[in-house]
């Protein structure tokens, strides 16, 4: 069935007042109606495995656990140590830890991102892929579960069945060794996707306090460990101490910890009311650029949130764009705050890795705009195209955040639902990747339309980058 493309049109010149028009393809059957066939994905057989199964998330994933697990057995085989084993938790109770820490991100990125745009392209595309680094974070997270449960197993058969016969181990660090077992167990169940994506606010307090109380544990269980240990071997404490890998281990992993809160300041906001719908908040304790996000919360130790930032006009402040997507953002744009906490620094987010292109194409959905703007923070960014879909984009964030988005593209294309419906925006994407010769497509959307977008054109050979659940 052949497909023939019908122009349609839609309002998008921004600068003045959505007055001029754009065209923009859709693709229809001979007989007029939507040729579905050739707007499906028309991949590769092996498509679904390559950017689903084995996408760089989970290679990475895979690839720290099945190292860790070919280690672990070597050493429940050659030489069952108890030092061995907490040394291994420990390190990777450490990598996991440091994956999630703002400075070490904000290197990876600056590291990863500094390749020169002259560089191949193969290689640059592998490159922006740096946002999958959640995957090492989960990895080792769940390798040093994997290890401390060998570390529980051979403290408890040193317990309970000792092969002396005489127990050189305490009552006290099985103790402790079983409550920090429950609470490991706890953090992966709440980790699971489809936890998180139902009870985000419950992954997130359990997950961060489970997680302090899991390193506070581990240290007093280490100590412990370490004293029964050193006097075994008639060796003083301190001395023990320093010649043990874990002990240095754990001391950093507190200070990663420690930290984005020692950073943790009470910052003014000044919130300007877009719509129903949306609140634009402004804030000048420091300044942003090119991919930077923030962490707002309205009281530290509940819920934080996490918002793209873009630079205001006059480069003095900048601001982040709050739409309504739950309790906290709909209390937000109706009670609009004056002050709220933010901690650590600002790290970068997907929106950076994309420097490494020359033409990128931006496409987003409704408030996703946001984080698309943060482009605007570096005058060496990309030449870009941006296809934009939501609802009333005038009447629903203001004629200035217009402005901004026809600074990033001066000819924009965007679809207003309310007129059109939604429309399946990927044949758009195409002509625009082959028209504007892009070398990337950068998607911003809710999670399942990024997911399917970035499918959809990963499997037709157009590279396509977007946010995945652990950006």
């Amino acid at each position: 069935m052949s497909a023939l493309v019908e122009s349609v049109v839609t309002e998008t010149s921004f600068a003045k007042g959505l007055s001029e028009k754009v065209e923009y393809p859709r693709y229809h059957s001979d007989n007029g109606s939507v040729d579905l066939e050739a707007q499906a994905t028309k991949g590769g057989r092996f498509a679904p495995i390559r950017y689903t199964l084995l996408n760089i998330y989970r290679r990475l994933f895979t690839i720290v656990v099945m190292a860790n697990v070919a280690v672990f057995i070597a050493i429940m085989v050659s030489d069952r140590k108890l030092v061995a084993l907490v040394n291994a938790a420990a390190g990777n109770l450490l990598a996991c830890g440091l994956a999630r820490q703002p400075l070490v991100v904000n290197s990876i990125f600056v590291v990863v991102c500094a390749i020169p745009r002259s560089a191949p392209l193969r290689i640059r595309r592998l490159a922006a892929k740096v946002y999958h680094y959640g995957g090492v974070h989960s990895g080792c997270g769940i390798a040093s579960f994997i290890w401390y449960v060998g570390f529980v197993g051979v403290l408890s058969r040193e317990y309970w069945a000792p092969p002396s016969g005489e127990a050189v181990v305490s009552m006290a660090p099985i103790i402790l060794a079983y409550a920090i077992l429950v609470l490991l167990l706890a953090i992966i169940v709440v980790a699971h996707p489809k936890f998180r994506s139902k009870l985000h606010d419950y992954f997130e307090l359990t997950h961060r306090f489970s997680g302090w109380l899991v390193v506070a544990l581990f240290v007093v269980l280490l100590m412990i460990f370490a004293d029964e240990a050193s006097e075994t071997a008639n060796e003083p404490l301190g001395r023990f101490l320093i010649k043990l890998p874990a002990f240095w281990f754990l001391m950093v992993t507190v200070v990663a910890i420690i930290h984005p809160w020692v950073l943790l300041r009470k910052v003014k906001v000044q919130p300007e009311y877009l719509s129903p719908h949306a609140v634009r908040l402004h804030l000048d304790h420091t300044t942003t650029n090119f991919g930077k996000g923030i962490q707002l919360s309205r009281h530290p130790l509940q819920d934080w949130h996490g918002f793209a930032t873009f630079p205001d006009p006059e480069g003095k402040s900048f601001s982040c764009l709050v739409s309504k997507a739950g309790d906290w953002t709909s209390a937000c744009i109706k009670d609009q705050p004056t002050h709220l906490y933010k901690r650590g620094v600002l790290v970068y987010g997907v929106a950076y890795a994309m420097r490494v292109f020359k033409r990128v194409v931006v496409v987003t959905t409704g408030s996703g705009i946001g984080p698309c703007l943060s482009f605007l923070g570096d005058d060496n960014r990309p030449d870009l195209r941006v296809v934009w879909q939501t609802r009333a984009p005038l009447k629903t964030y203001g004629q200035e955040i217009l402005n901004l988005v026809s600074v990033m593209d001066a000819n924009p294309v965007v679809i207003d639902t309310n007129q059109s419906g939604r429309v399946d925006m990927v044949p758009i994407i195409r002509q625009i990747v082959r028209d504007f010769d892009a070398e990337a497509v950068c998607v911003i959307s809710n999670p399942s339309m990024t997911k399917r977008v970035v499918f959809e054109l990963e499997s037709r050979g157009i590279p396509a980058f977007g946010p995945i659940f652990d950006s």
